[in-house]
Order: structure tokens, then C-alpha cells, then sequence
């Protein structure tokens, strides 16, 4: 058995995937609306976009892979020193602590991307 958070773990899934009863909590964290997606289809519990990336940093990132690391660094500075980011990761913390949390995104590469880096700091810290 693997090891649980407090709650049920924290999970990382395309918004595009069809909702799974295992999800839970479902937070989209993206700064923009994922194209071609009703409200009702995403079946959002909330959105919090104040834990996206800044467009400059989502745009000198560029998904290239080997830029992830240093992606990742700038991302949990910008999560450290945004008051608002800071709110909103208690928010996701309250959340994943009352039973499982799905962060969603529309990023096609989850592993690479700030949804990967923002499960990390829910459950280790920054």
C-alpha cells in the first residue's frame, strides 16, 4: 500500500479526462478557461487561478523540457512571494485535507508542467 497524505492523496488530470468518482475535490489551476469546455462539462469544484504561473514564466517556459527545472524553481518563488498565491494554497491544503484533491489543467504534458511542481509544494511544503 502505497503511503496517503492526510486526505486521499492529490492527484494531477487533464480537465479534458471525464470526471472519475476518485477525484474528489476537482481544482482547475490555470490562469486561462480551458478551450472548448463548458462549466458544466468541467464539473469544477473551484477555480484557482492565483496559483498559475505568471504568463511571463508560463511563456519563457514554453514546456520545454529541458528548462523544467529551472521552470520549477521560479514557479515556487513566484508561489513564496505572491500573497494571493499564498492564500489560495491554504485554500487547496484545506481542501486535500477533507479527502481526495484533483488538480486539473489543460496542459497536455501534466508531468512537466506547474500542476506537477504545485502538487509537490501541497504536500511538502515550498
Amino acid at each position: 500500500m502505497g503511503e496517503m497524505s492526510d486526505g486521499a492523496g492529490i492527484r494531477m488530470r487533464r480537465v479534458y479526462e471525464p470526471v472519475e468518482k476518485a477525484d474528489g475535490a476537482r481544482v482547475l489551476v490555470d490562469r486561462l478557461w480551458p478551450r472548448g469546455l463548458s462549466k458544466e462539462d468541467a464539473r469544477l469544484t473551484e477555480w484557482c487561478k492565483q496559483v498559475a504561473p505568471s504568463s511571463e514564466l508560463r511563456r519563457w517556459y514554453g514546456h520545454e523540457e529541458g528548462r523544467f527545472e529551472r521552470f520549477a524553481e521560479r514557479y515556487r518563488a513566484e508561489l513564496a512571494q505572491e500573497e494571493a498565491a499564498g492564500e489560495a494554497l491554504e485554500r487547496l491544503r484545506e481542501l486535500a485535507g477533507q479527502g481526495p484533491l484533483t488538480l486539473l489543467t489543460a496542459t497536455k504534458e501534466v508531468p512537466l508542467s506547474h500542476v506537477a511542481v504545485l502538487a509537490e509544494v501541497l504536500e511538502k511544503g515550498l
